[in-house]
């Protein structure tokens, strides 16, 4: 029996590749990662590559039969199944009655990190919006009448300690209260912004893939100790602090949110604060874990984040004076080149940050 004072929930993970050369390995990772930062105990996982859809489960009908037996025969108690892929409310519910535990896509796993994580009121506001659109149209699955959801756990948690409100006219109503609040956050800070573009002082953003290691790498150059932690999505909300360079020279640097692929959109507007430093900044430090060499059709891992982070600054029009800062070099095991416009660090043993702060004088005082 499981320990019934156990936090952790059992889950079994399901990546969804919907063309043969799709990197399997690095969707299960990355989804297993996703249900670790939710806190979940990952116990097996599963892929299916699928060309014809079914459309009453995503998954073909031999995969799901896979997957119940699993469940059935496991000593593990399963207390929940995720589904790397959009789900919508009939599929989560016919997928659910098939392995009798309760089914969460990826969309509402990254949703239920950003609701555990949120701290400040706009975050808040802005990821219970989110959860609430996309809970709107799943209700009937969400409100359940065979006990197979619950009331707590993983896709059940609000921001904060709150509980998720499964009422269709709480919900709408609670909705058009929340986009106000937002729209009223929002005004304030544009103003904020007005006032902080009018300083001489330049302004550095830290971006990256989630989990690069960007506030680790913050806490190194600016002597603190701010929140870091080996999960996606560890820190929600933006921080701001002075860089101290030579000569009197001052710069203000901002840690913001991991960048993922595949962000759900109903999450976009909760990374407002978080683009309008990277709009703003006048050098982009772009964090990269370069540990991670797990290599697919001829990409590595690492290569393919830096692709997903390009993509989001090159559509947000961010300046292109960018240093790549290749963090964890400690777990490298072999030599690699080295351009340019990058730096090899390690924010473990501070490695490699004296040649990083070089690098940002020359960017940022090039005359």
């Amino acid at each position: 029996m499981k320990d019934i004072l156990n936090e952790k929930e059992n889950a079994v993970v399901v990546a969804v590749c919907t063309t043969k050369g799709e990197a399997i390995k690095r969707k299960l990772d990355e989804i297993s990662r996703l249900s670790y930062s939710a806190d979940l105990n990952v116990v097996k996982e599963f892929y299916q590559i699928i060309k014809d859809f079914n459309k009453a489960t995503v998954l073909g009908s031999g995969k799901v039969k896979e997957i119940q037996q699993y469940i059935e025969n496991c000593d593990e108690i399963i207390d929940v199944v995720i589904v790397d892929y959009p789900l919508s409310g009939s599929q989560m519910n016919n997928l659910s009655k098939e392995f009798k535990v309760k089914v969460i896509d990826r969309v509402g796993l990254i949703i239920d990190i950003f609701a555990k994580g949120a701290k400040s009121r706009e975050a808040k506001l802005q990821v219970k919006l989110a959860q609430d659109l996309y809970i709107l149209p799943r209700l009937s699955q969400f409100q359940g009448t065979s006990g197979r959801y619950g009331s707590a756990g993983v896709g059940m948690r609000g921001p904060g300690e709150s509980k998720l409100e499964l009422n269709r006219r709480v919900l709408e109503k609670e909705m058009e209260s929340l986009k106000k609040q937002i729209e009223k956050i929002k005004l304030q800070r544009q103003t904020t912004r007005k006032e902080r573009l009018k300083s001489p002082q330049p302004k550095i953003a830290l971006v990256g893939y989630t989990n690069a290691g960007k506030s680790s790498l913050l806490n190194c150059l600016v002597k603190e100790n701010i929140y870091a932690d080996d999960k996606y999505f560890a820190t929600l909300d933006t921080t701001s602090r002075r860089l101290f360079l030579d000569n009197d020279k001052q710069a203000i640097i901002t840690d913001t949110v991991g960048f993922i692929s595949n962000l759900p959109h109903q999450l976009v507007d909760a990374f407002s604060s978080t683009l309008e430093e990277v709009v703003d900044a006048d050098l982009i430090l772009h964090v990269v874990d370069i540990s991670l060499h797990n290599e697919e059709n001829g990409e590595k891992e690492y290569q393919a984040n830096i692709k997903v982070t390009n993509q989001v600054l090159d559509n947000l029009g961010a300046t292109k004076n960018r240093i790549i800062v290749f963090n964890k070099s400690d777990l490298l095991e072999k030599p690699i080149i080295i351009k340019e416009n990058e730096v090899l660090v390690s924010t473990k043993n501070k490695k490699g940050i004296d040649l990083l702060l070089n690098k940002i004088k020359e960017n940022l005082f090039k005359n």
